[in-house]
């Protein structure tokens, strides 16, 4: 009797102290997703996709994985997009899916099943590369002498390459159009809407094939012309590069705005080769604390320190960009990236910022110019929202706060002002 006690005190401790997470069965959840469509021979009614995918159930080993009703897969190929490993997969039912992990599975739908490198960390996330080949006549087919790629997505972002040769005749949702660097045209998007895309694309042959490099024919001649003209040129890099494809994320969370102060989180994937540091460098006019960050494949805890820009050329270090010795930077260190790998940062910190963040009246004004391709601004409780000057999706949290969301699919800034007055009790 006296052991029966033990074994039932034993057991009901080891599941209070488990976490919550692991007690009761997650909704599979995941961000970040991007998929690029390859357009294969014409006759074949096939499509190469490269799906880019991060899992964060906290605690989760699996993935799991689609395969769209309609289309017959083959040629899958995952990796670890932190290591550039392969990843064990297989194919598995809806109820397998649910029993092992994704509890709202289809259970009409087939799944491939992602072995992920580690589980998920709290906190943390699990980057998945998905390659695959999918047949299907409905989405890619011929109409007289053109090509059609008709089909709903409802990932967020997403690139279409055309075969080798083909020119864009129409597409019917706004999109950048660029080179890939073996000739072929590129069609890319972010869908800020709340449903699925319905993209049809048609294209035809009859365009000259060439290396291109990301903005344009490759070269070493100067560009002739006036100054404004060779301005142009010399930026064509940036101004064509694929939008969609670009990762960086950023959340405002404004405190008091007596205080001037808000605390942010960022997030960036570093994949060049050698390199082992990131740089932030503290806009004029804006001081910073109470810095931090994580590598977020592992849930590592990273180093972190503020230093001037005279310390950063002490040190032979190099920000990316002109500083004065008065420059405050934030350096951020982790493991150095190897070829074929990738580390995803998260970088926490508080501003304050007088001329951006201030109290006008009775009105919160938020005054900032955004860069990145998607950005949320989380008012403070209490605050609701009366106007702003770009366009945003907008939705409270569980706690009250309103979340205004905004997606900019062009390369430049948006300048964003929000203003905001308190809620009546």
């Amino acid at each position: 009797m006296m052991r029966d006690m033990r074994l039932l005190v034993t057991g009901l401790v080891l599941f209070l102290a488990a976490p919550s997470w692991a007690q009761t069965p997650q909704r599979q959840t995941q961000e970040d997703d991007y998929t690029r469509y390859e357009l294969l021979g014409p006759d074949t009614a096939q499509f190469r996709i490269f799906y880019e995918v991060t899992a964060t159930t906290p605690g989760a080993k699996f993935f799991f994985n689609a395969i769209r009703k309609g289309s017959i897969a083959s040629d899958e190929r995952v990796a670890d997009m932190m290591t550039g490993q392969p990843l064990k997969w297989e194919v598995v039912s809806g109820a397998q899916a649910r029993a092992e992990g994704h509890p709202t599975a289809d259970l009409d739908t087939e799944w491939l099943k992602v072995h992920l490198a580690r589980p998920v960390p709290a906190g943390g996330e699990g980057r998945v590369l998905i390659d695959k080949t999918y047949k299907d006549a409905k989405s890619y087919f011929r109409d007289g002498d053109a090509i059609v790629f008709d089909r709903s997505l409802g990932i967020r972002r997403n690139a279409v390459v055309l075969p080798a040769g083909y020119r864009l005749i129409s597409c019917n949702v706004p999109s950048q159009v660029m080179s890939t660097p073996d000739g072929r045209v590129m069609i890319a998007f972010m869908n800020a809407g709340p449903g699925a895309a319905p993209l049809v694309i048609r294209a035809r042959q009859g365009l000259a094939v060439r290396g291109v490099g990301p903005s344009g024919p490759t070269g070493t001649a100067e560009p002739k012309g006036s100054a404004p003209q060779m301005v142009t040129l010399a930026s064509q890099s940036a101004r064509l590069s694929e939008r969609a494809h670009q990762d960086r994320e950023i959340v405002y969370f404004p405190n008091d705005p007596a205080t001037h102060s808000f605390s942010l989180f960022h997030d960036y994937t570093e994949s060049r080769a050698g390199v082992g540091h990131y740089f932030n460098v503290v806009r004029a006019g804006s001081t910073v604390s109470n810095p931090s960050a994580v590598l977020l494949d592992t849930g590592e805890k990273l180093k972190v320190e503020t230093i001037s820009g005279a310390e950063l050329k002490k040190r032979g270090l190099d920000a990316g960009e002109p500083v004065t010795d008065q420059t405050q930077l934030l350096v951020i260190s982790f493991p150095v990236v190897k070829q074929g790998q990738s580390a995803r940062l998260r970088i926490t910190e508080t501003y304050t910022d007088p001329n951006r963040y201030l109290l006008d009246g009775d009105e919160l004004v938020w005054d900032r110019a955004f860069g990145r391709p998607r950005n949320t601004v989380v008012l403070p409780a209490g605050w609701t929202v009366v106007a702003s000057s770009i366009p945003s999706a907008i939705l409270t949290d569980a706690d009250g706060r309103q979340r205004l969301s905004f997606e900019n699919g062009r390369n430049d800034d948006i300048q964003v002002l929000i203003r905001a007055r308190r809620i009546k009790e």
